[in-house]
């Protein structure tokens, strides 16, 4: 009988370790965030590089709206910014992603995921 609770016992911490490094394994890391302020008709930093998976955004400081487009077509749009407003996009895929403010096209940056 005590021989039978012993392996009871042991078969309930093995389970119990089991089902605690399994959420410990699977557990998904938190992306990097990083941010460009758009502030005197420019973006800053002006070009950036990144590790795949990071979050960028954007935070509108000017008092007029902007609007980040990709040159490319490579990321959606966003929505014009008012002061204060931000637009986030997370890049995946290495490579250069060029863009521009569409309301003022001289504001230009660049972001390089790696």
């Amino acid at each position: 009988m005590k021989a039978l609770r012993h392996a009871a016992v042991l078969s309930m911490l093995c389970l119990c370790c089991g089902v605690a490094m399994a959420a410990k394994t699977t557990a998904t890391p938190k992306a990097a965030v990083t941010q460009v302020e758009i502030r005197n008709f420019t973006f800053a930093p002006n070009t950036m590089t990144v590790a795949a998976g990071t979050r960028v955004v954007w935070a509108n400081r000017d008092e007029e709206p902007h609007v980040i487009t990709s040159a490319g077509k490579q990321f959606t749009s966003s929505p014009a910014l008012d002061t204060s407003d931000t637009y986030a996009v997370t890049f995946s895929k290495p490579g250069t992603y060029a863009y521009y403010c569409s309301i003022h096209p001289m504001m230009v940056g660049t972001i390089i995921v790696k």
